[in-house]
């Protein structure tokens, strides 16, 4: 049976806002690393099945804070990583189909994250 886990994760940072610079050296900003934490303490509070070094698919909804415009391929980094970091998968090397979609506008945004094993079959990529 094919592993699901549904997690619904605060509205993450956007990649422009993600990382910051020194000089020659980059790290992650405060918001990357309060979002980062907020997401290791959902799951470490849903305490889901994790995925260790298996392939996985994700699919994200990304419920917007406001109308106003963004680039959805800019809230992925942060969810990616906050992932990795919590624990559901060894390394986001691993992720093998991704699937972004604009929802409807929710007071504070969130994001709604399905992660799944991967089977390459039942992804076609349509391309």
């Amino acid at each position: 049976m094919k592993k699901t886990v549904r997690l619904d994760l605060p509205y993450p940072p956007s990649v422009n806002s993600y990382w910051k610079a020194n000089g020659h050296r980059r790290y992650i900003s405060p918001a990357g690393v309060k979002f980062t934490e907020e997401v290791s303490f959902i799951v470490k509070n849903k305490k889901p099945q994790t995925f260790g070094d298996k392939q996985v698919a994700i699919s994200v909804m990304i419920h917007p804070r406001s109308k106003r415009k963004f680039d959805l391929d800019n809230t992925l980094k942060a969810i990616l990583d906050a992932l990795m970091k919590a624990g559901m998968y060894d390394d986001d090397s691993q992720i093998e189909y991704i699937e972004i979609a604009r929802g409807e506008h929710i007071d504070g945004g969130k994001a709604v994250v399905h992660l799944y094993d991967y089977i390459g079959e039942e992804h076609g990529s349509g391309l």
